[in-house]
């Protein structure tokens, strides 16, 4: 400590104690110092705290105001009024079509199959070949149907040599007169008749070995082109082997399925629109076959389109068929989503002072994206395009007014 330090604190303590002994002063004179050093003090930092405080109530305090403004803007606790797309009901022309996909085929076509067993042998017809009824498509080895019909002609003949030995007996016997008793006269008759029904015997073999000679020559049924061929020659068939498929490509129609939802709309006679792949053009057409009865497996009633006039065409090609169900001069009709589909029925939705009203409706239902409404609308109503999401009574707006 300094000297000056040590008088004055000498002087202090003078002033408020009595003087002390000489050892008190002197360990006060030769005492060290106690360090003037301040208590730890944590390092400043409450300023930068309140800095972040002050940032945080101030995006808080626009949070707020922001979503304040929003909630005064759009007033969600009142009803919203719904903009909404309107065309005014007018009855017009309207075609139902149904649009079904299905292929050409021949109106008389054959699965052509051999009648008799047999080994095929060269030449047969090929694919594509034209052929009329009664050309011969193939043919099977007849080696021993040949000799079948040989042998029954060799017992025809025969018999034959034994009928007019027998003839001979009877016409001797019947010359002679009184000469010949009775019964040998009945007896050369008897031979006679049993002569002549083995010959009616042996001649109908020779027929029949004759006719099961034609069967191993397989011949067209119909005139008509060859489609498909599904054997070889030398390859050995029976009754159930495939041949060939045969098909008159004169008169061509087009095989198609209908769902049988529509099974009871779709009749013949009933026009169509028809384009074939590949083909531009669009083709006039006429259902011409409806099935009695509708495909358990499927679902799906046959129906066949013929056209108009001759077409040249593969079978088996896609065509597109739009078959006319029905046509009228003035209908009303709606989009698909306008209506909506409960259980108490179908219904549309109308403007009316400014409110979408329900209105009960009548509609054919169909494949379309606009169904013809036979009830409910009138024409100058003004009916809401798209149903979805409102409700009887809400108000409305029609968009973009």
């Amino acid at each position: 400590m300094p000297k000056n330090h040590q008088i004055e604190l000498t002087a202090e303590l003078e002033k408020f104690s009595d003087p002390p002994s000489d050892e008190r002063q002197n360990a006060l004179l030769h005492a060290k110092p106690y360090p003037l050093v301040s208590s730890p003090v944590k390092p400043a930092i409450h300023a930068k705290s309140s800095s972040w405080r002050h940032w945080g109530l101030w995006i808080g305090l626009t949070i707020a105001g922001g979503l304040s403004a929003w909630l005064l803007y759009t007033q969600p606790w009142h009803a919203s009024v719904a903009g909404v797309a309107v065309e005014v009901v007018a009855p017009g022309p309207i075609t139902r079509v149904l649009a079904v996909n299905g292929r050409i085929a021949a109106l008389h076509s054959v699965a052509v199959k051999s009648t008799v067993a047999g080994t095929l042998v060269p030449p047969l017809a090929e694919e594509g070949d034209v052929v009329e009824q009664g050309d011969v498509l193939a043919r099977l080895d007849d080696t021993s149907q040949q000799a079948a019909v040989r042998q029954a002609v060799a017992a025809l003949d025969q018999g034959s040599v034994a009928q007019q030995q027998a003839r001979y007996a009877f016409d001797r016997a019947k010359a002679l007169g009184g000469n010949v008793s009775r019964v040998t006269l009945e007896d050369a008759s008897n031979a006679l008749n049993r002569a002549d029904h083995e010959i009616s015997r042996l001649r109908a073999l020779v027929d029949q070995a004759q006719f099961q000679l034609t069967k191993f020559s397989i011949v067209a049924p119909i005139a008509g082109t060859i489609l498909t061929r599904g054997v070889e020659p030398g390859q050995v068939v029976d009754l159930s082997t495939p041949l060939f498929t045969l098909a008159d490509m004169r008169e061509l129609v087009v095989e198609t399925d209908v769902d049988e939802s529509y099974a009871n709309q779709i009749k013949p006679g009933m026009p169509a629109l028809l384009q074939l792949t590949g083909d531009p053009r669009t083709l006039d057409g006429r259902v011409s076959f409806v099935a009695p009865a509708v495909d358990a497996d499927t679902g799906g009633l046959a129906v066949k389109i013929a056209f108009s006039e001759s077409q040249l065409a593969p079978v088996g090609l896609t065509v597109t068929a739009n078959i006319i169900v029905d046509q009228r001069d003035a209908a009303i009709s709606a989009p698909r989503s306008a209506i909506v589909t409960s259980g108490s029925g179908q219904s549309v939705f109308v403007l009316a002072d400014a409110k979408a009203k329900r209105v009960p409706v009548g509609v054919i239902d169909w494949p379309a994206d606009r169904l013809v409404v036979t009830e409910g609308l009138k024409a100058g109503d003004r009916l809401i395009l798209d149903a979805n999401g409102l409700a009887d009574g809400q108000d409305v707006t029609v968009a973009g007014q």
